[in-house]
C-alpha cells in the first residue's frame, strides 16, 4: 500500500515537472526567437545612425572649408580699394600754357632767364617777365633779412606748434620742442628748404611774423623787384610770387653775403636735437659735383609752381645767374641747368658766343 502510494506521488511529481518544463519552454521560446531580430534591428538602426553621422560629418567638413572662402572672398570685395588714377595737380604756368613755348636749348622749364652778373647781359631769356609761385626760393628772402638784422646766431629757439605747416601738410623732422640755435635754423632753412626752421626764423624775429613778412616785401621793392610779394616766409603759400627778372635781383644781392654763400652751398650737416641726431642734406645734387663752381643756390617745390631753381656759378670764366622756373620733372631743372652750362662752354670753346640768345615765349 505505502508502496503503491509513493508511485503514485513520484508519477505525479515528474509530471508537475514536466509540466512546469513545457511551461517554461513556452514561455521562453518567443523571447529566444525575437532576440536576434532585435539584434538585427538594432544593428540596422545603428548602421543607419552611424551613415547618416557620416554623410553629416561630411556635409559638415565640406561646409567648414567652402563658407570661410566665400566670406574670405566676400571680405576682399568689399575691402579691395578703388583704384584711382594718380592725377598731377597742373602748375600755374601750366594753366597759363607757358609749357607751349619752345626754346633752342630744349629746356623743361617754362620759365628760364640767365644772366652775366659782372656785366647784366641776358644770355637767355624765356617767359621771364611771367609772375609764379616760387615755392621755396622764398627762403632767399627769408635768409637775407635774417642776414642783415645781425641778430645773434647762438640764440637758441624752440620748435612750436606755430611752425607746423598747416597750408600743405607737410612733414618736418623737427619735433615740436625742439631746440636749435638761430644759426642752425638758417642752415638748415637755405640747404635742405626746412620749412618749420624758415617759419621760426620769422616767428622769433622782433616784432613778430607780420613784421617780418613786412620786411620782407619792403626788401623787394628796395631791390626793384615790382613783380613780387610775400605772405610768409617759407613758400609754402601759392601767394609769395615774382618772376625770373625779379628772383635774378635777389640772387645778385644774397651772394654779397659771406653766410648766406656758406650756408646754401653747404652739402650736408648735422643737428643735435635732444637725443638724436640728425643728419641734413643739400636739395641740390649739383653742389656735390665737381665739375660745377656753385656760389649760392635754392630749390623750391610747390605744385603751383613746380620745381624751381636759382644759382649763382662761374661757366666758362663768366660769373653767372641762372633762373629756372617751373619745370615739370623732377629733375629736369638740373638738367636745364647742365644744358645751359654746356651750351656756354661751347660757345666759349668755339669763339663764337653770341652776346644774348632770345628764346621763343619770352
Amino acid at each position: 500500500m505505502t508502496t503503491d502510494l509513493n508511485r503514485l506521488l513520484g508519477r505525479k511529481v515528474r509530471g508537475l515537472i514536466c509540466l512546469l518544463g513545457l511551461l517554461s519552454w513556452f514561455a521562453w521560446t518567443p523571447v529566444l526567437h525575437a532576440a536576434p531580430a532585435k539584434t538585427q534591428v538594432n544593428k540596422h538602426k545603428k548602421a543607419q545612425v552611424v551613415a547618416k553621422h557620416r554623410v553629416k560629418k561630411q556635409f559638415a567638413v565640406v561646409k567648414r572649408k567652402e563658407v570661410p572662402v566665400r566670406q574670405a572672398k566676400a571680405v576682399k570685395r568689399k575691402a579691395a580699394p578703388v583704384r584711382q588714377a594718380y592725377v598731377v595737380k597742373p602748375s600755374v604756368g601750366q594753366m597759363a600754357g607757358l609749357h607751349q613755348a619752345s626754346d633752342d636749348l630744349n629746356l623743361k622749364s617754362s620759365v628760364a632767364y640767365v644772366i652775366d652778373q659782372d656785366t647784366h647781359e641776358v644770355l637767355i631769356s624765356k617767359n621771364d617777365k611771367a609772375v609764379l609761385p616760387i615755392a621755396s626760393l622764398t627762403k632767399l628772402m627769408t635768409g637775407l633779412i635774417v642776414s642783415e638784422a645781425n641778430l645773434p646766431m647762438d640764440e637758441t629757439i624752440a620748435i612750436t606748434q606755430q611752425d607746423v605747416d598747416t597750408e600743405k601738410g607737410s612733414s618736418s623732422r623737427l619735433r615740436v620742442g625742439a631746440e636749435l640755435s638761430r644759426g642752425e635754423l638758417l642752415h638748415l632753412a637755405l640747404m635742405s628748404s626746412e620749412n618749420r626752421a624758415a617759419h621760426a626764423l620769422g616767428r622769433t624775429y622782433p616784432g613778430g611774423l607780420a613784421v617780418f613778412t613786412r620786411l620782407m616785401n619792403g626788401k623787394a621793392l628796395m631791390l626793384g623787384m615790382k613783380d613780387t610779394r610775400f605772405v610768409e616766409p617759407t613758400g609754402l603759400s601759392s601767394s609769395n610770387v615774382s618772376s625770373a627778372r625779379d628772383l635774378a635781383k635777389l640772387v645778385d644781392v644774397a651772394h654779397q653775403h659771406p653766410l648766406l654763400r656758406e650756408l646754401s652751398t653747404s652739402t650736408g650737416h648735422q643737428v643735435a636735437v635732444g637725443n638724436r641726431v640728425l643728419q641734413y642734406n643739400n636739395t641740390n645734387r649739383l653742389v656735390k659735383n665737381p665739375s660745377w663752381d656753385i656760389g649760392l643756390q635754392k630749390t623750391g617745390y610747390i605744385s603751383e609752381a613746380g620745381r624751381c631753381l636759382v644759382m649763382q656759378t662761374k661757366v666758362a670764366g663768366r660769373q653767372l645767374i641762372m633762373v629756372f622756373l617751373d619745370s615739370a620733372g623732377k629733375l629736369s631743372r638740373l638738367g636745364d641747368a647742365e644744358r645751359v652750362r654746356q651750351w656756354i662752354e661751347s660757345a666759349a670753346n668755339a669763339a663764337v658766343f653770341k652776346p644774348e640768345l632770345q628764346l621763343t615765349g619770352g
